[in-house]
């Protein structure tokens, strides 16, 4: 179980309890539901590291790897965490650790989820912090030293939910300190605004992988037209589910749909592969 080539599917980006919000899936629960279709999942918390877990997971058989946010909440943009987060996730993993730059930033976002509180103490506004861009519009100091750590470690950074801007300073301060792995999270979502033409521009960027989420077709912010438009505009597309809400679809049910929209977009048995399984298996590969 501790490999990653051969997979079906490899999910960069689900969400298991505990997190802010109530979730479908334990950590243990999601390896389950991944190792039945042949895939390995990715575990991401917005409330705390997901290391731990997939070690323990892992020591159990199951094809799990995990995710550092780094919201305040769980521990602040800091080298150290993510550092802590390497170690806990254990010397075993065939999958690089993914470190995603803050998700609670600015203004809270309306969304179409129906969310539910994990714990009744927790208010996530509470612990929302600003961009990644000073008031200057240059890169804060702590998202450059993480960055700088990223290089020597085990780990994938995520620009989080950075805006564009945000994210296109993260592109180039992790160019100029060769960060060997680089995922451009939602690229294509309203908050962060890439277009496929944006993306074939980034496409010279030989580390930089791009998500496109199931959630994002499933929330009607994309169509799915625009899966072929990112598909051929950029050569890593990475597609991930972002799902593990109670209300919306199960593991077979995404992957189900994922071929459904993949049928109606138009790409080649090859695409297919690529976006699901090789380049997100690249990403995470040492």
């Amino acid at each position: 179980m501790h490999d990653l080539e051969g997979r079906v599917v490899v999910d960069v980006h689900y969400h298991a309890g505990p997190d802010l919000y109530r979730r479908r899936l334990t950590s243990a629960g999601a390896g389950r539901a991944y190792a039945e279709v042949g895939g390995w999942v990715v575990l991401k918390s917005h409330l705390t590291s997901t290391a731990a877990r997939a070690w323990e997971a892992r020591q159990e058989g199951l094809p799990v790897s995990g995710t550092l946010v780094l919201n305040e909440l769980a521990g602040g943009v800091r080298p150290q965490a993510v550092e802590q987060a390497v170690y806990a996730h254990g010397p075993d993993s065939p999958a690089r650790l993914v470190v995603h730059l803050p998700t609670l930033v600015g203004p809270a976002h309306t969304s179409a989820l129906r969310r539910t509180s994990f714990h009744p103490r927790l208010d996530p506004d509470r612990w929302r912090t600003g961009p990644v861009l000073d008031a200057g519009g240059r890169l804060r100091r702590d998202v450059r030293e993480v960055l700088r750590a990223a290089r020597d470690l085990p780990v994938v950074v995520a620009t989080g939910h950075s805006d564009r801007e945000g994210a296109l300073r993260i592109v180039d301060e992790a160019v100029r300190l060769d960060v060997p792995r680089l995922l451009l999270t939602h690229a294509t979502h309203p908050m962060s605004g890439f277009t496929p033409g944006d993306l074939a521009d980034l496409s010279r960027v030989p580390q930089l992988y791009v998500e496109l989420t199931a959630l994002t077709l499933l929330l009607g912010h994309r169509g799915v037209e625009h899966l072929a438009e990112v598909v051929h505009a950029h050569p890593r597309v990475v597609f991930s589910s972002d799902l593990g809400q109670p209300d919306q679809p199960d593991v077979k049910e995404w992957l189900d749909l994922s071929e459904r929209w993949f049928r109606e977009a138009g790409l080649t048995h090859r695409e297919i592969s690529a976006v699901t399984s090789e380049n997100p298996m690249n990403l995470l590969m040492p």
